[in-house]
């Protein structure tokens, strides 16, 4: 019994060319119904399935085997390629940097960092910020805010971090429906918010948007969000580009944060090394 039952699926592959609906057919009628043509020449009906065997075959074999999870894998997506990591070692060479922090720090350590570039008719901006709300840039005319285009990158409740346009009104900012922004990409790693993305040099004259063939003071900002709004930026001050600048001059620019500026001022100095000399020398 065991053997005959191990016989069937070949007879069956045998058998099932010649079965039409449980009745067996002549090899005459079996030709007519390959090639869709009567006895007398007249088109025929024609098959769903052109050839049995073959047919018969692929579903006796999806059938025995795919069904138990055997046989070739099914296509799978193609994964995701992550957001690459800022480089700094290429600010002042083939774009420009502005570090805002910490001396020596780098787009993942800095409480600030923006770097630009043009390619071709779009300058690519990368934004980072230590914060878990949003980051920006601004464009203006002079160093204060106000009336200024402004580029942000925003986390949002749900992980995600999108570009939105802004403009400055008085102090504070206005969500522009027109969003310039091109090749979006953003990230919320490590407490940080990462961003880049493209906009157009040249646009239409509008006051909400500005040509960045022009010079421009840039105006930095970074602070927290809710429900994926922005609020008031972290700091009072937030730092500004101290000269005008250019898509087009690539300089790498470090501004020491608060904490490290008031070492860094010469009198400061000054006064250390004068306390240092009196404390070694003591008092006569």
């Amino acid at each position: 019994m065991l053997s005959a039952l191990k016989l069937l699926p070949p007879l069956l592959l045998l058998l099932y060319p010649h079965c039409r609906r449980g009745v067996v057919s002549s090899p005459a009628e079996d030709s007519a119904a390959r090639t869709g043509r009567g006895e007398h020449g007249d088109p025929g009906h024609e098959e769903t399935h052109q050839d049995s065997y073959s047919t018969f075959a692929s579903e006796f074999f999806e059938s025995r085997y795919l069904t138990d999870g055997e046989g070739y894998p099914f296509p799978t997506a193609p994964p995701v390629d992550p957001f690459a990591k800022i480089k700094v070692n290429d600010c002042g060479v083939t774009k420009g940097c502005f570090r805002y922090g910490k001396p020596g720090c780098d787009a993942e350590t800095c409480d600030y960092f923006l770097s630009y570039r043009r390619i071709g008719a779009d300058v690519e901006f990368e934004l980072s910020a230590d914060t878990d709300g949003w980051v920006a840039v601004g464009f203006s005319s002079d160093k204060k805010m106000g009336g200024d285009d402004v580029m942000g990158c925003v986390h949002d409740d749900n992980g995600r971090v999108r570009i939105h346009h802004f403009y400055n009104v008085g102090q504070w900012a206005k969500e522009i429906k027109r969003n310039p922004a091109r090749d979006e990409e953003g990230i919320f790693e490590n407490n940080r918010v990462t961003c880049r993305f493209k906009r157009p040099v040249y646009v239409p004259r509008e006051e909400t948007l500005v040509d960045l063939h022009l010079s421009w003071y840039y105006l930095f900002a970074w602070g927290p969000a809710i429900q994926g709004s922005i609020t008031r930026h972290d700091i009072d001050s937030p730092p500004v580009s101290d000269h005008m600048v250019s898509i087009n001059n690539y300089e790498d620019v470090f501004m020491p944060s608060a904490a490290y500026q008031t070492f860094s001022s010469p009198f400061c100095l000054l006064l250390i090394v004068a306390l240092t000399f009196y404390l070694l020398m003591g008092t006569p």
